[in-house]
């Protein structure tokens, strides 16, 4: 059977601050710039997924379980949320709350929970028109 790509795009707002809890505010300042204090984007989330097309799926898998597992793991873990302070990963500077760190986090939370056959191939995390972060899983 061919192997196809889906792609399904979604958007949440969050906050969230890059800043080192080992290092001065001066320090951070100086390398994180305006990032190191709380603030806001409009993220989008690319989610790419492959596998052979199924036929009672009509394609690569069910969109609607491929919804429900985006909203369950992206938009209401995420949307409205400080990143900081919403997952204990992110916490006390534990993970670095960059768009980069965030594509790996939610490549952790996806890859182990899509159907048998469906691979995920791309977490794409962008936090304005000039600025993105891809993960492909690769370690």
């Amino acid at each position: 059977m061919p192997i196809s790509y889906l792609t399904r795009i979604v958007e949440f707002t969050a906050t969230h601050r890059i800043r080192r809890a080992d290092w001065s505010v001066d320090r951070n300042a100086a390398e994180f710039g305006k990032a190191a204090v709380d603030h806001s984007h409009r993220y989008q989330c690319r989610v790419t997924v492959k596998g052979a097309l199924q036929p009672e799926a009509s394609g690569v898998t069910s969109l609607v379980a491929l919804d429900a597992l985006l909203a369950e793991e992206v938009t209401r873990r995420l949307d409205g949320r400080n990143i900081n302070e919403a997952l204990p990963e992110f916490a006390d500077g534990r993970r670095l709350a960059t768009g980069e760190a965030l594509a790996v986090y939610l490549w952790e939370r996806l890859a182990p929970r899509l159907p048998e056959g469906v691979r995920l191939h791309a977490v794409r995390i962008q936090e304005g028109p000039h600025i993105y972060s891809e993960y492909y899983g690769e370690p």
